[in-house]
């Protein structure tokens, strides 16, 4: 078999991370989904007939709600009364019906609240003979902030930091979310109601958990206040959380404050939720054009969670283990994982979960020069960079070092952004807005290794 050479292979994976961000377009996601054959809209397996509704609105939240919202503005034409979709600045496209507006991501700001408050007043508006189209993706909790009597945005905003800083997952973020809210959490199905409601979502979490996608707006809330009391004594930040949020969760343990719609609420009878798009459609994409390039392909998990350096740790270890056996699989290999690690922040650097896996992983795989490692963000953002992820091979720690640059004192700094962008290898691809969280793969060669340089 020929030789491949790290030039040969990075080439190969910058094809490899392209089409797995192709694969889950937003809205080619949405024609897939979504067809019409005159009155007839289908919408995955169940039949919409248009001339049995007077107007129909398109709402919704998320880095990938505008293409979303556009893609159905092309199916539906002037059936499309009116809409509000809030998108990440940077994020919009030109629609004719509906209202795009821009708010701020991670940290939620004013622009996001006005938003959200628009949102929620267009899905009152619908009456009992309207349908209501909700295109929710990843970035929606930030998206449409709008926080319950007596929490200001400022101090949601702070709780949203102190969770970030935690390591907390996303799934704990969005419980906490959920219940200091008056649009997530069910309450927007809640607004809809008595219209018809059909939400396609976009998945941005481990599992596609549609009561965690956006904090679910339009999907009975599984999570309880005692689950939020419990996430902040776990990640031991209750005494770093606002007092205002404290309180209202304390309060709702007591049962002194409503929970979020539930199981069983009848303002979820009329409601279809449907994923259109996840983590997994993007891996298989990256596995198939892995293939093509002619690597055998191995998807370990899309699935995967953690702290970032110890994903990248175990990770590594299996394509040492290809290179030393040819086990699991014989080189050229590309083993694949999606999911979504977190990155607990103890210094004071700049990065994200990305371009911190990927320091990590070159540490770990110092001298093994018949490996390339990528991380992205299938977003086209890590953390509060501009860079989608990085690439690194069996020799960046080398060439780090010979540039004066300290691998261990970036990596315990949490500042893989400025390592990687004074030593090359940072993945720039600006908004892709899409959202399926991210892409992480090795190419293990097939030329000799040296597995002795640290």
């Amino acid at each position: 078999m020929p030789f491949r050479s790290t030039d040969t292979m990075k080439h190969d994976a910058d094809r490899i991370f392209k089409s797995a961000i192709r694969a889950v377009d937003p809205g080619a996601a949405i024609r897939r989904t979504c067809k019409r054959d005159d009155n007839l809209l289908h919408i995955g397996d169940r039949t919409y007939d248009l001339s049995g509704f007077e107007d129909v609105y398109i709402i919704g939240a998320g880095k990938a709600g505008a293409p979303m919202a556009l893609a159905l503005e092309e199916l539906l034409g002037d059936r499309v009364t009116d809409g509000v979709v809030c998108v990440k600045y940077g994020h919009s496209e030109s629609t004719r019906f509906t209202r795009i507006m821009e708010g701020g991501h991670p940290v939620p700001d004013e622009n996001g609240v006005t938003a959200a408050r628009k949102i929620l007043d267009t899905a009152r508006r619908a009456g009992e003979r309207d349908l209501v189209l909700c295109v929710l993706s990843g970035g929606g909790s930030a998206l449409a902030p709008l926080p319950v009597s007596g929490i200001t945005l400022e101090e949601k905003q702070e709780a949203t930091r102190v969770l970030l800083a935690s390591g907390a997952t996303i799934h704990e973020i969005n419980t906490i979310r959920k219940h200091i809210s008056d649009f997530k959490g069910g309450n927007l199905a809640e607004a809809v109601y008595p219209a018809r409601l059909v939400s396609l979502i976009l998945s941005d979490v481990v599992g596609d958990d549609l009561d965690v996608i956006a904090s679910g707006p339009t999907v009975p809330d599984s999570s309880t206040y005692e689950e939020c009391q419990r996430i902040l004594d776990r990640r031991e930040i209750a005494d770093s959380i606002p007092e205002s949020i404290r309180a209202h969760i304390l309060r709702g343990v007591r049962g002194r404050v409503p929970e979020t719609p539930k199981p069983g609420d009848p303002v979820f009878l009329g409601t279809q939720n449907l994923v259109v798009g996840c983590n997994r459609d993007a891996v298989l994409a990256a596995a198939s054009e892995a293939r093509r390039l002619g690597y055998e392909a191995l998807i370990l998990s899309t699935r995967i969670e953690g702290e970032a350096k110890e994903v990248a740790r175990v990770l590594a270890a299996v394509a040492k283990e290809i290179v030393e056996s040819g086990n699991p699989i014989a080189p050229p290999a590309c083993i694949l994982s999606g999911g979504e690690t977190t990155v607990t922040l103890k210094g004071h650097g700049l990065g994200g979960r990305n371009t911190e896996f990927v320091l990590a992983s070159a540490m770990e795989l110092a001298g093994w020069n018949s490996v390339v490692t990528v991380s992205v963000g299938t977003d086209g953002t890590d953390g509060p960079t501009d860079a989608a992820g990085a690439v690194c091979d069996g020799l960046t720690v080398r060439r780090a070092r010979e540039k004066g640059l300290n691998p261990e004192s970036y990596l315990s700094n949490n500042d893989s952004f400025h390592f990687f962008e004074q030593l090359g290898g940072l993945i720039r691809t600006g908004p892709t807005k899409t959202n399926v969280m991210d892409v992480r793969f090795s190419l293990v060669g097939n030329g000799e290794d040296e597995p002795h340089y640290k």
